[in-house]
This record gives C-alpha cells, structure tokens and sequence, in this order.
C-alpha cells in the first residue's frame, strides 16, 4: 500500500499498519492463567456438556509455551472475585446456590445442573467460575492502571451466556459483564465496547446492558433464522437495546454455516468499527470465543486462525489501545489453541500474516450485514447518509443445502477409509489442516519490520530496529526512473526519489514490512513508486493519497487501486479503480 499525503510523507507498507503497535510492544501485555481452572470438570454423561473439557484451557496454554509467548508478557496472577463483585450482575440468591454447590455430592451436582440450560456444577466449580471472575478483573486493573498495555485471559467456566440469577450454556459468572461494571465503578469510564466474537449470542451480556448507553455491545453469531441455540428472537439484527439503550446493542446474526475470513473481516469494516470510532470506547472487552474458528464442532465456520489476530489488530486502534480479551468458548482443541496464540501474538506487536482464502463475503454475510447497518442508521451518524434498506427476501430461508455441501467438502479432504468415521476424523482433518497451514502463514519473518529514509540528523531518534537504506545508486532503479522526465531536478528532489524506492524495493523483497520515506512533490513520488512496484510484478496496488494530486497515474489495468482524499475534483475520471473523495474547505 501506498499512502501520500501533501504534506510529502510517503506511507509504504505491505499491510495495515498503526503507530499504536510500537507503543503497545513497549507498555507491554498481560497474559493471566490459573491451572487451578482446569479442575471444573463433567462428572457424569451429558452430551450438552461433553465439549467443556478442563484441556481446553491446557491445550491453549501449551500452545503459547510452544511459540514462546509466555516469556514475552508480563505475568499478572489471578484471583478470586468477591462475592460484592460478581453481585455488581448476579443476585445474592444466585450466588448462594452457586456458593453450596461446593459441598454437594454428584447426584445433588446432577440435579441443581439440570435447572438449568447446558450447564454442569462441580464441587470446584464456585472457587474455578470466582477466579475466573477475579483473573478477569486482574487483566482490567493491569490495563486500566497502565501496568500493561493490553492483555489476555485464559479461564474457565466461559461467562457471556450467564444471566443475573440463571447459569447458562457453560457459563457459571458473567466475567465480562461483571469487567465492564467493575471498570465503569473503580475507574469511572463512561463508555465501554465488549466485542463478542463467540459463535454463539451472548444474550447474557445484552440482557445486562440492554438499556445503557455507556455499554456498546457487539456480538457476530450462528443463528439460522433463529433455529440455532440460544434460539432468541432477541439474537436477530432488529433486537438494538432498549430504551436510552437503542442502538447500542449490536447483533450480526449468521443464518448459515461456513462463515470465513472475508465475512468476519466485512462485518468488523462494514458494520463494528465505524460505529466503535463514532462511540470512541475508553476500554474494550473482548468476550474471545474460538467456537467461530475453523473445525469447531458447535460452529461449523471456517475462519482460519490468523483472522483473529487481524480482528485483534483493528481493536487495538480503539480506547488508545486499552484492550482485555477474555477466553468463551472454543472446543476443537488444535483451532482453539492456535487462535488464542494468534490474538496474543497481535496483542504483542508482531506481524500480521497474511489472510488465506477469497476476500468477498458470501451473499448471506451481505444480507446480514446490510439488514443490521439498516437497523442501526437511525441511531449512528456515520450511517446517516447511507442508503441501506432492509433485505426483505433472504436467500438462506433453510441452511440444509449450505449444511450438505460443507459436508460434502470435508468429506471430499478424508481418505477412503476415513468416510463416516464421524466427528474423530473431523478433529483430525482440521489438524492435519492447521499443522501446515500455521507453517505457511508463520514461515516468513522479517528480522527487521521497518524501513526509514530520513536525513542523518534525524538517525539518532530512531530505534535500532529501524533500517536506514543506504548507498543509494541511481542505475538501480534506472529502468523505473527513465519513464520521468528528471535529468533537470534538483539533487535534493532526486534523492527523496531514490530514497522512497529504496524502501518500496525492502517491502517488495519482504526484508521489512512497512516503511517512511518523504518527499518534496508526492504525487511524482506516488507516480513513480506505483510504476516500480509494476515493473516489479506485484499483483495488486492501494495508493491512497490525502491531497490534490498534480499528476496523473496511469490506471489502465486492474492493478491499481487509487483512491485520492481531496479539496478539489480530481482531474481523472472516477472509476471502479479510481475513487476520488471530495471534501469541503470550512473556514475558520
């Protein structure tokens, strides 16, 4: 990507980039974990429950030992959470049964579990769902109390399906519910974004903040027109809160299986992020379910593990980059793991990976995504002038045919002698699937990320990870340079030149990720970058230049994209591939 601005600054980069991410790398992340949470376990035969296994919490702790992230966080331990804390949501009468679940017997565990909906009790439990409430508020302090940049959880039992006096869905204590009202009471925070990315609806966390405006709630789930669990009408893109709350409740639902990269990545562009910068958070709660990564059994998607460092990434550009990800749900081991240690891997700075698979959202993510952008355009103005209606007939009215195919595609990847061995072969598929796939994505790392051309005066202000390119030769980047007319330039133009190319030329080879160059006539100095990176062979270019442009860019193929940010209407006529954005100059 190219990003010019009049002002002479050059933005190369291979990827989507911010400053936030030296600035969280050097405030640090959290990482808070108690093994004593793997003791809440099933102690009978319940095939609601059987998926809430003690290793999902080992295998994803494991993983992070397995890529060395847990010597690069800051260790901050866990604790129980009081019982005034869990009541800032539950009432003391649930607490209480909670509380004597401690020292029942498993026919008496048996009987309480089943008051409620996919739940079990264990005598641990009440000491496991309090640290879980505790570790969960630690990672708050840490953030809140600027110990830490950002920070992750590990914990069970989940939360966001726990309401006020009821157990729900595995989840004992709401833990984030109970974050956003802790934060709101110890730190004074008038606005807090949770972020559900769970494939499930977390009507526990909506019922909590259903009428308050100080709480944005967004949760993406598997719905089907209303015929996958919870099964509430109130999970639908119409249901936005109630009262003052209207329109802080945001619900993106799926009515179909098989959701990917490119429908997650719509419904953060599309619908989230515009509507969180508007409400600009002072703290951001992730309630991190993996059970809408790829090979889950409960959500049938297919969102591949480096998606969520990606959804993590945008996050972090929200509250000044104050974040806490708090693990849901998540029940293919391998997938769980693996996406758990790409959201930690985002939270610390490192590069993104690439995106696998097609980037256009299927037809029922658009559907979706337009009906809950039409619901909200009342409430957000950055939807004011959007001209989205409803979507009266929806293609998915039955989810049989897209179940079907899917099927048939996993079954197509298994040998002869797999075929109807059932859910064994699925775990084993998707394993086999990630084993190389987090090979491919995570084989290529640039020692150094970034690539600067500034004048030696400004070297010292740099820190050593930066590459300076140097020894620049003009007959280097002759074959580029001669489509311009700059035999007359002066030497101090002619080098900022050079120098841009130089860093365009580490991108292109992938020695870094992202560079700055600058220059004194930025729309020659886009002009060029974008002929070198055709001469180059790159596929696909994104030159965005803030300003008004005084040269023109050829565009006569698919492989640019330009979109020019301007006062003054743009001499070249707007295209699919050439987006001029006009603003009006207001006085002072």
């Amino acid at each position: 990507m190219l990003l010019v601005s009049s002002s002479g600054m050059v933005l190369l980069t291979g990827r989507s980039c911010s400053l936030s991410e030296a600035y969280v790398m050097a405030a640090g992340t959290a990482l808070v974990y108690d093994g004593e949470m793997i003791n809440h376990k099933l102690l009978w035969e319940d095939p609601d429950c059987n998926l809430e296994v003690p290793e999902r919490l080992s295998s994803c702790y494991g993983c992070l030992q397995h890529y060395n992230l847990i010597e690069r966080c800051i260790s901050v331990s866990a604790r129980e959470g009081t019982e005034s804390e869990i009541m800032l949501i539950h009432s003391k009468d649930y607490v209480e049964i909670v509380k004597s679940t401690e020292k029942m017997g498993k026919e008496e565990l048996q009987k309480v579990s089943a008051e409620y909906d996919a739940v079990y009790f264990h005598p641990t439990t009440y000491r496991c769902a309090k640290l879980a409430v505790g570790a969960t508020l630690q990672l708050v302090d840490a953030v809140m109390s600027g110990k830490t940049r950002n920070g992750l959880t590990l914990i069970r039992p989940p939360g966001h399906h726990s309401q006020r006096s009821a157990a729900n869905g595995f989840c004992i204590f709401n833990n984030v519910a109970i974050a956003a009202k802790y934060a709101q009471r110890k730190y004074g925070l008038q606005r807090v974004l949770i972020v559900d990315w769970d494939v499930h609806h977390g009507q526990g966390i909506q019922y909590a903040f259903d009428d308050d405006p100080s709480v944005l709630y967004f949760s993406w789930h598997r719905f089907e027109h209303q015929n996958f669990w919870p099964c509430l009408s109130e999970s639908n893109y119409d249901a936005v809160g109630q009262g003052k709350g209207k329109g802080f409740t945001i619900n993106l639902p799926w009515n179909q299986i098989g959701m990917g990269n490119s429908d997650y990545l719509a419904a953060f562009l599309h619908v989230l992020l515009p509507i969180a910068f508007e409400f600009d958070p002072e703290l951001v709660l992730i309630s991190a379910g993996y059970d809408s990564g790829i090979g889950d059994p409960e959500g049938q998607m297919k969102a591949t593990p480096e998606c969520f460092s990606h959804l993590t990434h945008f996050l972090m550009n929200l509250a000044n980059g104050k974040l806490c990800a708090v693990l849901e749900g998540g029940y293919h081991l391998r997938s769980l793991s693996e996406s758990v240690c790409m959201t930690l891997k985002a939270l610390l700075g490192d590069p993104l990976p690439p995106l696998s698979g097609e980037m256009m959202p299927c037809l029922s993510a658009r559907e979706s995504i337009q009906n809950v952008r039409a619901a909200h355009k009342p409430y957000w103005k950055c939807l004011t002038y959007e001209d989205v209606t409803p979507v009266q007939d929806l293609s998915t009215t039955s989810c049989q045919a897209e179940k079907a195919e899917l099927t048939q595609s996993n079954v197509e990847l298994l040998s002869p002698q797999e075929v109807g061995k059932g859910d064994v072969n699925e775990v084993i598929k998707t394993d086999r699937f990630l084993e190389t796939h987090m090979k491919s994505i995570l084989s290529l790392k640039p020692p150094i990320k970034t690539a600067v051309a500034v004048d030696e005066s400004g070297t010292q202000l740099l820190p050593p990870t930066v590459h300076i390119p140097k020894g620049l030769d003009m007959e280097e980047f002759k074959t580029t340079i001669s489509a311009f007319h700059v035999k007359n330039m002066k030497e101090a133009a002619l080098k900022s030149h050079l120098n841009m190319l130089a860093v365009l030329n580490k991108i292109i080879k992938k020695e870094v990720i992202n560079g700055l160059a600058v220059s004194s006539t930025p729309s020659l100095s886009s002009a060029i970058a974008v002929a070198h990176c055709r001469n180059w062979k790159v596929e696909k270019i994104l030159c965005v230049f803030v300003g008004d442009m005084d040269r023109k860019i050829e565009l006569d193929d698919d492989k640019v994209l330009l979109i020019n940010i301007c006062a003054k209407h743009s001499e070249q006529v707007n295209t699919k591939h050439n987006i001029s954005l006009n603003w009006k100059e207001v006085g002072s």
